[in-house]
């Protein structure tokens, strides 16, 4: 184990997180899906033999769980016990990727959606084991910040982030809508759009077949009436359990609806919470939707596990 290491009886958080994502990841799975799209059999080709599959998912892991710096990661593997134990390797003599490496292997999974891949494939998993269950979804979203200077390479902001107020303040960058199973708590849908766009526009495209509920906070007002949802048969059957602005509830009858609503609505901010918190991703790290959604299907599928393994609900996604 990593506490013999260097003779430390005591295990740092860190080490307690790896340990408990490392037996929660479904490696196989994940491993399976990147495979044909990672480096083919290089024999008979010149140079050096690529880095391992799983090796260097794992350092990308490490990289979105902790947003670090392709350099930053590399270095922290060397320098930190609990990731060198995470990824597997021995840094005095074992080949550890480099940032460059991680970078090609990042683009890799951006080029053929293959976060997405990754987090529709660990809900499948959940699905068949009973974890996450259907029946109604909690619909909400949340603005991730994109750097607003224009002191780079290009002299402007990037052109695929837009503004939006929320209150009395501007914001600039992307919004991430999810979808979360009002059973579970489990992220099921993640739809992302530049700041501007409304979040009642993409209700419909959160909800589930076989959706019978649908919860959501005032911003979502009138999502029934939407053509999306009131042209299609299942999605018209929906009942719309949609939390009234602040200041038109006035009976005590009505709060007390209103605060049962709340109490299953308030799932939907532990993914938010584990995502932008206790993985640190509050600013966008990259330019335009793609590379960044791409990132935050990697984090709710990784806030999907933490959640679970929390909880106890799995030992290993795919035993």
């Amino acid at each position: 184990m990593l506490d013999a290491l260097h003779g430390c009886h005591r295990k740092v958080r860190m080490q307690t997180f790896l340990e408990k994502m490392d037996a929660s990841v479904p490696w196989e799975e994940w491993l399976s899906l990147i495979r044909p799209f990672y480096y083919q059999n290089g024999e008979g080709k010149k140079g050096r033999p690529p880095i391992a599959l799983e090796t260097i998912l794992r350092m990308y892991l490490l990289q979105v769980w902790y947003s670090l710096s392709d350099e930053t990661v590399e270095e922290y593997i060397y320098i930190v016990a609990p990731m060198t134990w995470f990824m597997g390797i021995n840094a005095a003599s074992d080949r550890v990727p480099d940032a460059t490496t991680l970078l090609h292997f990042r683009h890799l999974l951006e080029e053929h959606g293959l976060c997405e891949g990754m987090f529709n494939r660990l809900n499948e998993l959940l699905e068949q084991k009973g974890i996450m269950m259907r029946g109604g979804t909690i619909v909400d979203a949340t603005l991730i910040a994109a750097p607003s200077s224009t002191k780079n390479r290009d002299n402007e902001r990037d052109p695929e982030m837009h503004q939006t107020k929320k209150g009395n303040q501007w914001y600039f960058g992307m919004k991430s809508h999810i979808g979360v199973d009002a059973g579970s708590g489990l992220v099921h849908t993640v739809v992302n759009t530049a700041a501007n766009v409304s979040d009642v526009t993409k209700t419909g495209e959160l909800m589930r077949d076989d959706d019978e509920v649908v919860y959501g906070d005032s911003g979502y007002t009138g999502a029934e009436k939407r053509p999306e949802i009131a042209g299609d048969a299942k999605k018209s059957a929906v009942t719309f359990r949609i939390n009234r602005r602040k200041g038109t509830v006035k009976a005590k009858w009505d709060k007390a609806i209103e605060t049962q609503k709340s109490r299953v609505r308030c799932k939907v901010e532990h993914p938010f919470l584990i995502v932008k918190r206790y993985f640190g991703y509050c600013k966008l790290a990259y330019r335009g939707l793609k590379k960044n959604g791409s990132r935050l299907f990697a984090l709710f599928a990784s806030a999907n596990i933490l959640m679970c393994a929390r909880a106890g609900r799995l030992a290993r996604c795919h035993a």
